[in-house]
């Protein structure tokens, strides 16, 4: 007579799904953490920083180097992140994409603020505008996706000036003040405009204006960097002066600065380091 089997009680099937759930957290824990400090250490620092037993780490490190995501280095017996782990890393940085990634930033700006907000990257004529939205009732201004932004007189091109460090940008930057205005050089540092602008956006985290590019209109910007710590684009929310905060402690610097925080992790940006 045959026995039929009988099927696993649904409290040990739960129990196993948590523990193997567990096991791969932990494992992900301990791979993280070797990340963490810097690709490589000792199975005894590594258990310290991710505080469970050298014994268990040494069971996750095992099991990590048997699918190539670790090694050991056969010398000084640190572990190290190995060739499947920079295969992983790769693919994510192909993913990141600040343009791409900033697309629901720019709609949740426009929809919270209720103001125009904009990507902008450092191209071959200075500062260009790569994606743009507008809220349901748009403020007239001159610029869409393709505008290039003069470096001294826009937020988006402040922020520019203030974060990377290019020949371009300096020299652009020069241009504009050998040929500025009377009333545009009385908005600047007399005794160092250029060094001054620097200055403050890289004390706020952000650049504002008021009426310095757009008669009427006021812009708040903040940078996105990239895994490297380098900028890479622009976030910016611009509106009419009159209805607008562009305040470096407002309420529109804080959401600017917040969505261009929110993005640059995304892009692998330790703002810790």
């Amino acid at each position: 007579m045959s026995v039929i089997p009988s099927l696993p009680d649904p409290a040990l099937r739960a129990r196993d799904r948590r523990q193997r759930v567990q096991a791969a957290e932990t494992g992900m824990a301990v791979l993280k953490g070797l990340g963490q400090l810097g690709g490589r250490a000792s199975l005894t620092h590594l258990a310290a920083h991710v505080t469970e037993s050298p014994a268990k780490v040494h069971r996750y490190l095992v099991s990590l180097m048997e699918v190539g995501l670790v090694a050991q280095d056969a010398v000084s017996q640190q572990y190290y992140l190995a060739l499947e782990t920079l295969l992983l890393g790769l693919a994510a940085m192909r993913q990141a994409d600040p343009i791409r990634l900033a697309e629901a930033a720019l709609v949740r700006l426009r929809e919270e603020l209720e103001v125009t907000c904009f990507l902008a990257v450092m191209g071959n004529k200075g500062p260009t505008i790569v994606r743009f939205e507008e809220p349901g009732l748009p403020v007239t201004v001159n610029v869409r996706a393709g505008s290039v932004l003069p470096m001294l007189w826009s937020a988006t091109g402040r922020v520019l000036l203030a974060t990377l460090d290019e020949p371009a940008v300096r020299a652009q930057a020069q241009a504009e003040l050998a040929a500025a205005t009377a009333e545009q050089r009385a908005m600047l540092d007399a005794e160092a405009p250029i060094a001054a602008l620097q200055r403050s956006v890289l004390a706020q985290g952000c650049a504002v204006v008021r009426d310095t590019n757009l008669r009427g209109i006021s812009a708040v910007a903040a940078a996105l960097y990239d895994y490297n710590g380098r900028p890479c684009a622009v976030l910016t929310a611009l509106g009419a002066t009159g209805g607008f905060d562009a305040s470096p402690d407002g309420p529109v610097a804080r959401a600017v600065c917040r969505e261009a925080q929110a993005i640059s992790a995304l892009l692998g940006h330790d703002a810790s380091r």
